[in-house]
C-alpha cells in the first residue's frame, strides 16, 4: 500500500493534462492505485442504462479517478501549491506543514 500525501477534503491543484491550472477538492483517495477523484475535475461522459424503475438513463456526466502525482496540495494560509513537510510536535503527534510558508495543514 502506498502512503500518500494528499488527504480527502484537500484542496489540490492539477500539474498536468486537460485541467492544468484548474483547483479542486479531494473527493475520494485510491491509496492502492495511486489515485484520487477531484470535485470538477476529469469529467468523462458515462453511457448508462436504467436499471430500476424510475431510474433514469442516458449520458451522465461524472468525475474519474486521476494519478496523485499529477495534482499538488493547496495550502490553506499562503494559497501557494506546495509538497507538505512533516513535523512532530512535542507530544509526539505527527502533522503535515506548509513547506512555503510554514503553517500547519
Amino acid at each position: 500500500m502506498n502512503k500518500m500525501s494528499i488527504k480527502r477534503d484537500d484542496v489540490v491543484v492539477v500539474l498536468s493534462g486537460k485541467d492544468k491550472g484548474k483547483q479542486g477538492k479531494v473527493l475520494e483517495v485510491q491509496p492502492k492505485a495511486g489515485k484520487v477523484v477531484v470535485e470538477k475535475i476529469n469529467i468523462v461522459s458515462r453511457h448508462t442504462k436504467p436499471r430500476k424503475q424510475g431510474e433514469e438513463g442516458g449520458i451522465l456526466k461524472k468525475e474519474a479517478p486521476i494519478y496523485a502525482c499529477k495534482v499538488q496540495r493547496v495550502c490553506p494560509k499562503c494559497s501557494q501549491p506546495t509538497r507538505p513537510a512533516h513535523k512532530v510536535l512535542a507530544d509526539g503527534k505527527k502533522v503535515r506543514v506548509c513547506k512555503k510558508c510554514g503553517a500547519e495543514i
